[in-house]
């Protein structure tokens, strides 16, 4: 595999700490005209789209091409005016079906086809193809677990519930960070030295809450008119038998709305009523995930979201309004795997306040900034030399690919200055 991710995980030594389970295919595709299963190998895909749409073989073509050598694609771009994958899209292939099937898990990266990057999408999605996908066995919490074993291992210590609150600086140079525990009825707060600061914690939140004014300022500039990226709602279930046994067949399904009949239609789409909006279904129980005990299973609707959708109501009206979400997304599962709501014994529900709490995100943003043709990266050489970006709102972009490579490629530039 060309994925940079098992190069890294080999180089930190935790290949042999997380289990990856391959995923039996990329994605399911729903609409009321098509019912369509992208497998993960781009010949196959090529083979199998290019059967349902005779008249597709030439776009189809060019789209793998793009996605196979994204790398290649790039290097002769560079330089180029950057455009978007839906203005690609619509100069190579003619049937909408056929760009809405390609495009099933856009909302994985962004929530226009119009305003995200060719160049982002490529890279992304071409990682997809180009490789299985995996899950981690247990949970994402597992390669946490393991990534901060290594750093215990190696003299590190991970501070679990503390809010980084300032970085200090001292001769004009950044020295150390401050911060308070946020665990308990007793606060404390402490401050730690160190030569070089990696931040994992939004931009916007750097430029305003941790720099001193003079420092933040000159980011807040380098940041302006930038977008910040959509959120998610996620509505998790928990079954008290795995829906393979109810008929299930797939890992993850893209559901679009009969309504949803172009490009055009998805960001009007993603701020619907939940009873059309497009969603995802993954089933995890169609792997041995390790997330439920056995028997059981669990499983969990995502679509786009924003903060807007969920501000300014009370308790009450906010519980209410995530019930009511979470029958209309039951109703509608029940829909496609009849047996569902019988199969359910639990459900909970996230919403973009959800993530703004855990990740503090502004707006709830799950991919940190939007990742628009030409996004400017001259945010990143505004910080002080010893101040590194290693997270979602970095150069790479979010997901766990982005974070994961933004951290690995942070650590070789502080190794490379030693």
């Amino acid at each position: 595999t060309k994925d940079l991710k098992v190069r890294i995980f080999r180089d930190l030594g935790i290949n042999d700490r997380i289990t990856l389970l391959d995923l039996p295919e990329f994605y399911r595709f729903v609409n009321s005209r098509q019912d369509v299963v992208v497998p993960h190998d781009p010949e196959e895909a090529e083979r199998r789209l290019s059967e349902l749409f005779p008249g597709e073989q030439e776009g189809l073509k060019t789209y793998f091409h793009y996605l196979v050598n994204s790398r290649k694609v790039l290097a002769e771009a560079a330089g180029s005016p950057e455009r978007s994958i839906g203005d690609f899209l619509d100069e190579h292939i003619g049937n909408e079906d056929l760009k809405l099937i390609l495009l099933g898990n856009l909302g994985y990266f962004h929530d226009d086809p119009y305003t995200l990057s060719l160049n982002y999408y490529l890279v992304a999605q071409g990682s997809y193809y180009g490789g299985n996908a995996s899950f981690v066995k247990g949970g994402s919490q597992k390669l946490s677990d393991a990534l901060m074993s290594v750093i215990e291992e190696n003299g590190g210590t991970v501070k679990l519930n503390t809010l980084a609150t300032g970085i200090n600086f001292e001769k004009g140079r950044a020295a150390g960070v401050s911060w308070e525990s946020t665990a308990g009825a007793k606060k404390v707060a402490g401050t730690n030295h160190a030569r070089e600061i990696v931040v994992n914690a939004a931009v916007p939140n750097l430029a305003g809450n941790l720099l001193p004014e003079s420092q933040g300022r000159i980011l807040s500039e380098k940041i302006e008119g930038m977008k910040t990226g959509a959120s998610l709602l996620t509505v998790y279930f928990g079954f008290k038998k795995s829906l393979k046994e109810v008929g299930n067949r797939h890992y993850s399904m893209f559901v679009f709305d009969p309504s949803v009949e172009t490009q055009k239609d998805i960001v009007r789409n993603n701020n619907a009523g939940f009873d059309e909006r497009s969603f995802t279904f993954v089933d995890y129980s169609q792997v041995d995930s390790a997330l439920a005990p056995p028997g059981k299973g669990v499983g969990a609707v995502c679509c786009i979201d924003y903060l807007s959708e969920w501000e300014g109501m009370d308790r009450k009206s906010y519980l209410n309004k995530k019930s009511d979400v979470a029958e209309t997304f039951i109703a509608r599962c029940e829909e496609l795997i009849p047996g569902f709501k019988d199969a359910l014994e639990f459900v909970e529900v996230a919403t973009p306040l959800t993530v703004r709490r855990y990740t503090l995100n502004p707006a709830g943003a799950v991919y940190g900034f939007a990742q628009n043709p030409g996004k400017p990266s001259a945010y990143l050489s505004a910080l002080p030399g010893n101040i590194h970006i290693a997270s979602a709102w970095g150069k790479f972009g979010g997901g766990f690919s982005g974070s994961i490579y933004s951290g690995y490629m942070t650590a070789l530039d502080i190794l490379r200055k030693r």
